[in-house]
């Protein structure tokens, strides 16, 4: 059974080509045409032989009528039927008999059919009385009559009429009256064996060379409908599949002239083409490739620069606050610095005072302690690297950032509600980058605030999605409607001139895009704004819980 189902499907395949149908009509064709001219020549020489076996009955029945009339003119009975016996025992002859008018076999070579009277309507004599008189003469056709004898063998039998002869009529053995025109009829019944068996074997002959004929015909015409079809366009189906794989100029030989060819030299032009215009296509492309990459580079240059700029500018906003920030504490430091100087110079040495000194050191202390943070804080926020994906604590990273602006949120009156996860994971990502991005929001929350309000930054792990988000959110002025869409394009900015150039929510979300990350915005103008940054969490990274830092937030 397996083998029978690629033999069918290959049988199927050849049958449904080209040459195939071409081959299958053409035998059909000519079966259909060499049939019906084998059955029509059949038919035609069946009809010569039996014309020629009728034309010799024929002759035969002459004959035996002639050789017979003497012996009747005479009245020579025995004469008669041993001429008759003699000319009955040839070949051929089934029998003769004579039937005179009343239907009555005056002679046969039958002995059992002897004195027989034979009805008038029988097959022998119904073409002479059909009609209410017997016909005195009969056409050729209606003499000869053909049926089959006891054997089975077809025989066929000759009418001949004897007529009334002016010699027989006046002889004086057994005058006839002159107006009986029919005395009676020669049955002469010839045997039909041989033709039949010539018939037959001629007939088969015509067969056999009309298959034979049929057969050659067929096999040139499949040889020839194969070479002038079935070889060309095998061909150009190679052709086709070659140049379907990949195969791009692939030529096909082309050996005639007519529409085959044609298409032939069609398809190797096509070819050729094809092959040019991929091989210009390759060209374009690895042009392409370079230009994009050369401009890849142009424009990851000039992001960096833009993120550069963005960190500059914020960082010189910064330093403002940074520089009024140190100022306190280097004022405190100097001011008790001189006190210690003259507790020191006086003339206790500074005894009655060693409290005092004690409390003294520990304040100067804290407080250079406090400008040693804030300006490592600054120089780790404004460090230029490439991005370091690396496991990060977000909470932490929050309070960095919360650090930096620590001193303008004091003076803008606004207060820090923080709500962070305690049990928040790792994050992989580069913290300095992600810092830059909680600085922008805060800043634009700060600035949104300028008599004061609240911000609150909330963080939370979501499981069910694998990421973390950090929610900023401001009780400010909001951002108007019509900008809310572009609020990311760069160089948008709400802000008054020369406080703000627009990149940094542009530049924000290009670092989060970097991170597979997402931020969004909502926003009401008058009741506030709220961003949520939202970064992926493998799922892998074991939880790293922030207890410590949480506190210190929610006691800032």
């Amino acid at each position: 059974m397996p083998e029978t189902e690629p033999t069918r499907a290959r049988l199927l395949r050849v049958t449904q080509t080209l040459s195939a149908k071409l081959n299958i009509l053409l035998l059909g064709a000519m079966i259909l045409i060499f049939a019906l001219l084998g059955y029509l020549n059949v038919r035609l020489h069946r009809q010569h032989l039996e014309q020629n076996t009728l034309l010799s009955a024929e002759r035969i029945s002459d004959v035996i009528k002639q050789g017979t009339t003497d012996y009747m003119l005479r009245n020579d009975r025995e004469g008669l039927y041993r001429s008759i016996q003699t000319m009955a025992a040839e070949p051929g002859i089934e029998k003769i008999r004579i039937f005179d008018q009343e239907g009555r076999i005056t002679y046969t070579t039958n002995p059992g059919e002897q004195n027989h009277v034979v009805d008038k309507t029988a097959e022998a004599c119904y073409a002479c009385h059909a009609q209410s008189q017997p016909l005195a003469r009969l056409n050729r056709p209606d003499r000869f009559r053909i049926y089959r004898n006891v054997a089975g063998t077809r025989v066929l039998g000759i009418i001949t009429p004897i007529e009334n002869q002016a010699s027989c009529s006046n002889a004086s053995c057994h005058a006839h009256p002159a107006e009986q025109q029919i005395l009676g009829v020669l049955d002469t019944n010839l045997s039909l064996a041989k033709a039949d068996v010539q018939l037959a074997e001629s007939s088969r002959r015509m067969i056999a060379y009309t298959g034979c004929a049929l057969l050659l015909i067929a096999l040139l015409s499949w040889f020839f409908v194969w070479e002038v079809v079935g070889r060309p366009v095998k061909a150009l189906e190679r052709g086709t599949e070659r140049l379907a794989a990949g195969d791009l100029g692939f030529q096909i030989d082309v050996r005639s002239n007519d529409e085959i060819g044609e298409l032939a030299h069609s398809f190797n032009a096509m070819s050729n083409q094809l092959k040019a215009e991929h091989n210009e296509n390759v060209a374009w492309t690895r042009t392409l490739e370079q230009r994009v990459e050369q401009k890849t580079r142009e424009l990851k240059r000039a992001h960096e620069h833009a993120l550069h700029t963005e960190k500059m500018a914020s960082i010189g906003k910064m330093a403002a606050v940074l520089a009024h920030e140190i100022n306190n504490p280097l004022s405190g430091i100097l001011t008790y610095a001189k006190l210690l100087h003259k507790w020191m110079d006086s003339e206790d040495g500074g005894k009655n005072h060693h409290r005092d000194i004690c409390d003294s050191l520990d304040l100067i202390a804290s407080e250079s302690r406090r400008c040693g943070d804030l300006v490592k804080n600054l120089l780790t926020f404004s460090r230029t690297t490439p991005i370091n994906l690396q496991p990060t604590n977000l909470n932490q990273v929050i309070d960095r950032a919360l650090r930096l602006i620590q001193h303008q949120l004091d003076l803008g009156a606004i207060q820090v509600q923080p709500d962070l996860d305690p049990e928040l994971p790792l994050i992989t990502c580069d913290g300095a980058q992600i810092e830059q991005v909680l600085l922008a929001l805060m800043m634009n929350a700060l600035d949104a605030m300028p008599q004061g309000g609240n911000l609150w930054v909330t963080t939370r792990l979501n499981r069910e999605d694998n990421a973390v988000r950090i929610v900023v959110r401001d009780d400010g002025s909001g951002i108007p409607p019509e900008i809310l869409p572009r609020l990311f394009e760069p160089f948008l900015t709400t802000k008054e001139t020369g406080r703000g150039v627009g990149l940094g929510l542009a530049i924000s979300r290009s670092i989060l895009e970097r991170h597979n990350g997402d931020i969004e915005v909502r926003s009401e103008v008058g009741r506030g704004t709220t961003f949520t940054v939202t970064l992926p969490w493998d799922g892998d990274v074991e939880l790293s819980p922030a207890k410590e830092v949480t506190a210190a937030l929610s006691g800032r």
